[in-house]
């Protein structure tokens, strides 16, 4: 492939204008349920595509690869990656580890990760998401998983403060048809989905966009299922020599968008921040403490 941080579902988009009508048929069915769909036989493959054999094969080389095997190849790994465990990620750095300390492996691993999501991330895109998340004609619901879900309530908490209109949603999915209910067209719901996704986020997005609601996604580089509900995407890079997946991209992107925003939006943001800090001098709870001179 013809670049290896890459992944397929990369080059097929980056690609798809050079292929002809029944290539990009093909193309449009592996991404509708990728990477499964493309785990089948060439003959599978080109079947449910209703496309010939000759076409599959010749649609895998203008991608890259010199055949079905190794695009398939490429496939079973990103499918591992997508699945992989805290304990076969923490087994797979140990068995690589250098010599380094902890801290210079972790920062450069942090570094790269940073440099190549940046490269790949399209500035209009963001442009696009920032401009969404200003508008007040639309309400922000935020929402992510079991560990990505402190990064939505980080989101969330900075956001109520900028704009009004903004809503935490619990990672209990028992509640969220009450949210659903409660969502307008055209209101904005970001998702947070990272390795290994969840399945219930992929019905919560199909739901809220069949009711008009624009989705945000922030995922990893594999891309959730989420992907293809979502009118814009983040893709970042998450790898890191732990078994965990590292977030410190993820919370770049975040940081990034909420200063987008206020900065578009700074004279009215200043007026909420100033008016919040009159409610905590007005409330005991928030009160600041006065210091006692010692007698």
């Amino acid at each position: 492939m013809p670049t290896a941080a890459r992944t397929v579902s990369d080059v097929i988009r980056t690609r798809y204008d050079s292929l002809t009508r029944a290539e990009r048929q093909l193309a449009d069915r592996i991404l509708e349920n990728y990477p499964v769909s493309g785990l089948g036989s060439i003959t599978t493959i080109a079947e449910n595509a209703g496309v010939s054999t000759p076409t599959v094969a010749r649609m895998v080389q203008k991608l890259g690869f010199k055949g079905y095997p190794e695009f398939q190849s490429h496939l079973h790994h990103e499918l591992e990656e997508t699945i992989s465990n805290p304990i076969t990620k923490h087994d797979r750095w140990a068995l690589n580890a250098p010599g380094t300390h902890i801290l210079n492996r972790f920062a450069e691993a942090v570094t790269a990760n940073l440099r190549d999501t940046l490269s790949d991330l399209d500035t209009k895109t963001f442009e696009g998401a920032a401009a969404l998340l200003g508008d007040l004609d639309r309400s922000i619901y935020f929402v992510g998983g079991r560990i990505t879900g402190a990064l939505a309530e980080y989101f969330f908490t900075h956001m109520q403060v900028i704009r009004p209109r903004t809503t935490l949603i619990s990672n209990n999915s028992s509640s969220w048809p009450q949210h659903v209910l409660n969502m307008n067209r055209g209101d904005v719901l970001v998702i947070f989905d990272i390795r290994r996704y969840e399945q219930e986020m992929a019905t919560l997005a199909e739901v809220a966009r069949q009711n008009g609601v624009v989705i945000i996604l922030i995922t990893d580089i594999w891309g959730s299922p989420v992907a293809k509900h979502a009118q814009h995407t983040f893709r970042a890079r998450i790898e890191a020599p732990s078994a965990w997946d590292s977030s410190v991209v993820t919370l770049f992107l975040v940081e990034a968008l909420i200063e987008a925003v206020q900065s578009a939006t700074w004279d009215r943001t200043r007026e909420r921040m100033t008016s919040l800090e009159e409610l905590f001098e007005q409330s005991r709870l928030f009160r600041r403490p006065h210091r006692h001179k010692l007698e």
